[in-house]
C-alpha cells in the first residue's frame, strides 16, 4: 500500500503527502519510568451501537476502554482516570465517571498499574440554587467513592464552586472541609479558563498572581495531605513560579501541553512531574523520551519530546476545550479503537482540516505507530467529507 495521501489545504486544494513514519514496535519487557511521576489523562471509546440518542445518553466500549489504559501501563506511565480528557463534564457525567473509576482501578490492581481518579461536583450541575455545603457533599461523595474503590485522588477544580464562590475564603473552606476527611495526600487541580471558561476566577480572584496566592495557602496549610497539583494554565512562567513557591514535600503535575519538554526537564533546580492530556495521544513517544531522562541523556529526551509540541499545540489550539476531538481521532488513527466516534458527538469539534494537520503532525513527530492503518483510516475520514 502506497504511503502517499492526498490531503486538504485551506484554500481548498489538495497536496500530496508522503508519510515517514516506520511502524512502531510494542516493548517487550516492562518498562519502568523514575526519575518522574508521569500520569497520562486517559479517554474514553464511545460504543456506537450502545444509545439512540448520543446527545443525551453515554455508551461506552468498555472492552477497547480498559485495554487502553493496559497500554499506558505498559509504556511504564500512570492513569489519571475520569479527568477532563475522558470528557468528564462534557458529555460523561459522574453516574459513568463512577462506573468508569470502579473498572479501571480493578484493572489497575490486576496489573499493579498506578491510577489516580478525578473526584469532582458535576453531579451538582444543572441546579438552580447551591451552596458551599453543597459543593462539599458533592466533593465528599466522589472522593468517598474513588477511596472505597481503592484509588488516589485528584481533587478536580468544581465548576459549581466557581459559581458559587464570592471569595478567595470561600474556596479555602471548602477545601478544608474536603482535604480534612482524605485518607491519603490528592493532587488538586487548577485547571485555566482556555479548559473550561465556567472555571474562570478559580481560587477567587481573575488574576493570576491573586490566585496563585490563595491556592498556596491552601497547600501550606494541609501540606500532609497534599501530594501535588496539576496546573494546567498553559503559562510556562507561572507554574515555574508556583512550583519554586510550594512546599518541599508537594509535587508540581504540569497540565502544561504547550512546554511540558522544558518543565519535566527542569531548570537545574526544580522540575515538574506530569499530569498530561497529550500524553494519551504521544504515550509512546513520551514513555521513550522519559526512559532517556532517566538514563541521563537529556539531549535524547529532548530530540524525542521536542518533535511532539507542534502536533500538541495544534491539537490544543483554540478553542481549547476541544482537544478531546484531536486526541481520540489520533487513537483512531493509531488503530485503539475501531472507529471515530465519541460521547456527545464530540468527533464533529474540528473541522477536516483541523484533523488532515493532525496527520502530518503526528507523523513529523513519530507518534503514528503504523503508518499503513494511519493512512487508511484517513482517506476513509476524507471521503466521508467528500475529499477525494
Amino acid at each position: 500500500m502506497s504511503l502517499t495521501i492526498q490531503l486538504p489545504t485551506a484554500d481548498r486544494h489538495l497536496k500530496t503527502y508522503t508519510v515517514n513514519s516506520q511502524r512502531w514496535a510494542a516493548p517487550t519487557a516492562p518498562i519502568s519510568i523514575k526519575k518522574r511521576k508521569v500520569f497520562s489523562a486517559v479517554h474514553v471509546v464511545a460504543d456506537p451501537w450502545a444509545v439512540d440518542d448520543p446527545l443525551r445518553d453515554v455508551g461506552i466500549d468498555w472492552e477497547h476502554t480498559l485495554a487502553y489504559r493496559h497500554h499506558i501501563w505498559g509504556l511504564g506511565l500512570s492513569v489519571a482516570e475520569a479527568m477532563d480528557t475522558a470528557q468528564r463534564g462534557m458529555g460523561l457525567g459522574w453516574s459513568h465517571a463512577k462506573e468508569l473509576i470502579t473498572r479501571s482501578v480493578k484493572e489497575a490492581r490486576a496489573v499493579g498499574g498506578e491510577i489516580a481518579c478525578g473526584a469532582g461536583t458535576d453531579q451538582l450541575l444543572p441546579a438552580p440554587v447551591i451552596g458551599l455545603d453543597d459543593v462539599v457533599h458533592a466533593y465528599e461523595e466522589q472522593c468517598a467513592h474513588v477511596e472505597r474503590e481503592g484509588g488516589r485522588i485528584i481533587v478536580m477544580a468544581s465548576r459549581a464552586l466557581a459559581r458559587v464562590a464570592s471569595s478567595p475564603d470561600d474556596y479555602a473552606r471548602v477545601y478544608e472541609r474536603v482535604l480534612e476527611q482524605v485518607k491519603q495526600p490528592v493532587i488538586l487541580h487548577w485547571l485555566g479558563d482556555m479548559f473550561d471558561p465556567n472555571l474562570e476566577g478559580y481560587w477567587g480572584s481573575d488574576q493570576l498572581d491573586e490566585a496563585m496566592d490563595s491556592c498556596l495557602n491552601i497547600i501550606r496549610q494541609h501540606e500532609s495531605k497534599v501530594d501535588g497539583i496539576k496546573l494546567s494554565l498553559l503559562d510556562a512562567s507561572k507554574e515555574v513560579e508556583m512550583r519554586r513557591r510550594l512546599p518541599d514535600s508537594v509535587r508540581m503535575y504540569t497540565g502544561d501541553d504547550f512546554h511540558y519538554p522544558e518543565l519535566i526537564e527542569g531548570d537545574g533546580r526544580h522540575y515538574s512531574d506530569a499530569l498530561l492530556g497529550i500524553f494519551d495521544a504521544i504515550a509512546p513517544a513520551a514513555s521513550r523520551a522519559l526512559v532517556d531522562l532517566d538514563a541521563g541523556n537529556t539531549s535524547a529526551y529532548r530530540e524525542t519530546m521536542d518533535k511532539t509540541v507542534p502536533l500538541a499545540r495544534h491539537i490544543f489550539k483554540s478553542p481549547t476545550f476541544s482537544y478531546k476531538t484531536g486526541v481520540v481521532f489520533l487513537a483512531y488513527l493509531n488503530g485503539f479503537q475501531p472507529h471515530f466516534r465519541m460521547i456527545a458527538g464530540a468527533e464533529s469539534h474540528r473541522s477536516v482540516l483541523h484533523l488532515a494537520r493532525i496527520f502530518e503532525l503526528a507523523d513529523e513527530g513519530d507518534v503514528l505507530l503504523n503508518p499503513e492503518l494511519a493512512v487508511r483510516r484517513m482517506r476513509l475520514v476524507l471521503q466521508q467529507a467528500g475529499i477525494s
